[in-house]
């Protein structure tokens, strides 16, 4: 049996912050006289997560560039809409990302068009003290692959994340890792700081190409600091490797998918909100974690990102979906 955590749940009180990159995604649309168009959508992948969570009912703010442009004001009023804290934004004139999105076969990839931009352009001096309220921290996506901002995130974990509880998504994205030695050292420096490191099966090939046991790479993530390692593995669910337990697999719900845009970075908002609604993420509760807790935020993870690529882009759900029985598919 899992211990009891006692979290404090009154509105305002304790704040998952996400910290990372929220950008304008460019969606191709065929137009009436049948010539394709790009319509611009929200997105990125720490502010899915954030929308994910805010929809949820998790007390969530973000910590991203903003700009001033038309672009970073619809970003703004799409996190406040999914009641999103922003007032620890950094605004500035800068423009907004661009990403544009190509999809094939319900699968997107992308051009992006990000010199210069508010959200790149962070450094460390831009990043502002937490306040207690904030208790737990999630950092992911191509903020940690694109400098100078990646080194801006990187600081504020170390200066931050000491009594906070920490998730880690790479997200790895080879085409955006310029200097790959740089970036895997930076990835070390804040795998010591996290609690929780979640990756794709790709992801972590990727960081460990030696040896062919995920069981063993996920063991070696755990020895450079996580307690906590997630893989997920798309359509075939997700395992999670908890230290001193043995591994915890879900599957995916099955449902027809339309696109996986967002599949990965809802998921983490559902581990994260069941966490948070199992107490693990208050002062010390990951040590009281056990494998049906773990199991039980698995689970939610894989239920809203099945969700969300039932949809058309990433468009989590809302705790009303969930309450009225919605389902999807896939654990991108």
């Amino acid at each position: 049996m899992c211990a009891t955590v006692t979290r404090v749940t009154s509105k305002g009180a304790l704040m998952i912050l996400c910290c990372g990159e929220a950008l304008i995604d460019m969606i191709p649309a065929p137009t009436q006289d049948g010539v394709e168009a790009y319509v611009p959508n929200c997105g990125g992948a720490v502010f899915n997560t954030a929308i994910a969570l805010g929809r949820l009912g998790i007390d969530t703010g973000m910590i991203t560039g903003l700009s001033t442009d038309l672009f970073g004001q619809k970003l703004r009023q799409a996190l406040h809409d999914s009641q999103v804290d922003t007032a620890l934004c950094v605004t500035s004139d800068r423009p907004s990302t661009l990403a544009f999105v190509q999809l094939r076969d319900g699968h997107a990839s992308y051009s992006f068009f990000d010199e210069n931009s508010a959200g790149r352009m962070l450094t460390p001096a831009d990043m502002p003290t937490l306040p207690d309220r904030v208790t737990a921290l999630y950092f992911g996506g191509i903020s940690l692959a694109c400098e100078p901002g990646a080194e801006a995130y990187a600081a504020l974990l170390e200066r931050e994340g000491e009594n906070r509880a920490v998730m880690l998504d790479p997200n790895i994205r080879p085409a955006f890792i310029r200097d790959p030695a740089s970036y895997r050292a930076r990835l070390d420096r804040m795998l010591r700081h996290a609690d929780i490191v979640k990756v794709s099966d790709e992801d972590l090939d990727w960081l460990i190409p030696e040896g062919t046991h995920e069981a063993d790479k996920a063991a070696q993530l755990q020895a450079r600091g996580p307690a906590l390692v997630i893989v997920t593995r798309g359509s075939a669910g997700a395992v999670g490797y908890l230290s001193g337990h043995d591994p915890v697999q879900v599957a995916a719900p099955r449902v027809t998918v339309v696109d996986t845009v967002g599949a990965g970075d809802t998921f983490n908002a559902g581990v994260l909100a069941s966490l948070w609604q199992q107490g693990h993420l208050a002062e010390c509760g990951l040590k009281t974690l056990c494998t049906q807790g773990l199991e039980r935020a698995l689970a939610l993870g894989a239920r809203v990102a099945a969700i969300n690529v039932s949809r058309s882009g990433a468009n989590p759900p809302w705790a009303a979906d969930l309450n009225a029985g919605t389902t999807g598919s896939s654990t991108a």
